[in-house]
Order: structure tokens, then sequence, then C-alpha cells
């Protein structure tokens, strides 16, 4: 099969985002180095607007649709970095947008969404699923346009920008460790990646405490769990997606579980010794890194891929170190 996105649809989208945002840094991670025994590079997504790499996913991807068909109004459920990035693209092209959210989100999350001007819809559930059945509902109405991080086939060219951008900056890069929530993100970075320099090892990470799409990589075959309770908001899912789990399996190398209290001492280590904010799913990498440095070969490159942390969080965080 051949790996999609392109290269060519990849290149579309770089030229594309570039009119929205320069690249993201890469930097040097020396604490971290020297406790991996290797070179180590953070790539910083918390410098995009909403503080996430989400933005470039949303962009490529409602732009896209927009091309297609009129929107008077694009829908999202969302933890938060993905309901932030649809409500900063519909501010950016003139629509409407509304996010749906599980109960009891991220606050800084939720703030960030309606600072941008999108309406808020909480569901009575914390579970992600449950902000999904109402968005699916709302999305039924003539005009609307729901754009699932999970299952739209536009906007993993959005996040595989990252990945030409690492190999543009640091060409003799070995591995790239990558969180994985709905899975767009490392879909993304690896079909780059993989078209690019197929060399490069590419290291997924989930939450001990929602490995939905590790399970389901190991047994080549989609895995639910019952719960997907993690301080990782941005990790949560539980549910696979059949197309996501059979390309995951094709163009990951390896997956490694990180539990709550790694994922702490991550956000703390990058925060105290690398001074660089990130949010659990953001630091995920980080805490991946100490499990598995072996395998990195001898410049390994971290995603952080956000920073909206919550202050609960954030003071967990900082008492752990």
């Amino acid at each position: 099969m051949p790996i999609v996105p392109s290269i060519a649809t990849i290149r579309e989208a770089q030229k594309f985002l570039a009119k929205y945002f320069a690249p993201t840094r890469l930097v040097a991670a020396p604490f971290l180095g020297r406790m991996a025994g290797r070179s180590v590079y953070l790539k910083m997504e918390t410098e995009l607007p909403t503080g996430s790499f989400k933005v470039r996913g949303a962009l490529w991807a409602l732009a896209q649709r927009m091309n297609r068909r009129p929107i008077q109004e694009v829908v999202a459920c969302s933890t938060g970095n993905h309901g932030a990035a649809v409500a900063l693209a519909a501010k950016q092209f003139g629509i409407q947008a509304k996010i749906f959210l599980p109960a009891n989100c991220n606050p800084v999350k939720g703030a960030r969404i309606a600072a941008l001007g999108a309406a808020i819809v909480e569901s009575s559930d914390n579970d992600p699923a449950s902000a999904f059945a109402l968005a699916a509902e709302h999305a039924k109405q003539p005009g609307v346009y729901f754009l699932n991080d999970a299952t739209d086939l536009d906007i993993p060219a959005g996040p595989a920008t990252m990945g030409c951008e690492i190999l543009e900056q640091l060409p003799e890069a070995s591995a790239i460790i990558v969180a994985m929530g709905d899975t767009a993100l490392i879909r993304g970075i690896a079909a780059a990646a993989k078209q690019i320099a197929p060399q490069v090892k590419i290291i997924g990470v989930q939450a001990e405490r929602a490995p939905s799409y590790y399970l389901s990589w190991k047994a080549g075959k989609v895995v639910g769990t019952e719960t997907c309770d993690t301080i990782a908001d941005g990790l949560a899912t539980r549910t696979p997606e059949a197309a996501n789990v059979r390309d995951v399996k094709e163009l990951v190398d390896e997956v490694v579980l990180v539990g709550e209290e790694e994922m702490l001492r991550a956000i703390a280590l990058l925060l105290l010794e690398e001074h660089v904010l990130a949010e659990p799913a953001g630091a995920a990498s980080t805490a991946a890194l100490l499990k598995c440095s072996a395998s990195c070969g001898e410049h390994a490159v971290l995603i952080v891929s956000g920073a909206n942390i919550s202050r609960e969080v954030l003071r967990r965080a900082v008492a752990s170190a």
C-alpha cells in the first residue's frame, strides 16, 4: 500500500501552512542528553498558536474541506487542543465553530477555546465518547462539518510537515519519539519520515492508563479499553479506528507505555532542567526516552506536542520533583 499522505501532499501542506506560522524550533536538550547518553533534541510545537501542534492539521484540513464545498459551521469533539485549533482555523477562515468537550475538561484548554470565540458545549460525562456523540448529532444539520481528528483524511498531512522540518533541521536524526492519542500526529510524522529518510526510527508513546493503540499495535487489530483515565488528556483514547491501527502497524517501529508518575517526572525535568513547559502528553516523549533510550540511536528527537497544562497537574509535577 502507498504511504498516505504522499510526500507531494505533505509538501503542499508545508507551503500552505508557511502563510500562518514559521517552522518551530528544534533545540538541544543537554540535561536529557546526559541522562540518555546520546544527543537529544526537542521539537518545540508549544511555540505554535494555541500552544499545540494541532493547528497544523486543523488549518490544512479545514481549508481543504472549504475548497470542496461551502461550510457555515465547523464542529469538533476534543479534550482541548484540537478544539482550540479548530476554533482558531474557523476564526481565520471566517466561519462559526462549535466545540464539544467532555465534562471536567482541562480549564486551560477550555479557556483557549473560549478566547478564540468558539461556542462550547460540555457533555455530562468525562468520557470523550460522550462529546463525540453530541458533535456527530449536531453535524447532521445542513452546512455543518464535523472535523474529526481521528478520522479526517486531510488532517495527517498537517502534522506530517513537522517530520519534514525535523529532517531539514537535523538530517542525522536517528529516532523520533511521538505521543499517540488519536494517532494523526504519529501517522503524519511517520509518513513524512518514511518517505524522506526511511532509516529513521519512529517510536510511539501511550499512557499506561489509556493503552488502546499500544494494544492494537501489538495485536495488529483493534483492541479497545474500558476506560482512558489518565492525566494526559491528549492521549485519552479507548476506541481505536481500524484504518489508524493499520497505518500505525505499518509505519511505527516501536510503542512504549509510560505511567502517570513517569509523565509527572518528565514534566518536572523539562521545566526545571530544560526550561520548557509541557503538558502530560507533551512530556510523554521525554518519559519514553528515559525508558528506552538504548533503542533511539545517537540523535533522538522528542516531540513536545503541547504546553496547555492545568495548574493542578503542574503543581503535582513540581511537587514530585
